[in-house]
């Protein structure tokens, strides 16, 4: 599932982690923009293939 994820987001992905039903995606400062996508929609499109809800998160 990560290398589906990568693929969909287009960043680089840290780490994963799954908190019930949802995802939290961590990824670098500078992609998080472009992971959610202009106005949710990468991030939309991602939970509707996965069916699954997704968190991005920045990467410490």
């Amino acid at each position: 599932m990560l290398e589906k994820l990568k693929q969909m987001l287009n960043v680089p992905i840290d780490k994963v982690e799954e908190q019930g039903e949802e995802l939290v995606v961590y990824v670098p400062k500078e992609h998080i923009a472009r992971a959610i996508g202009a106005g949710g929609s990468v991030i939309r499109s991602a939970e509707l293939i996965l069916k699954r809800k997704l968190t991005i998160k920045e990467s410490t």
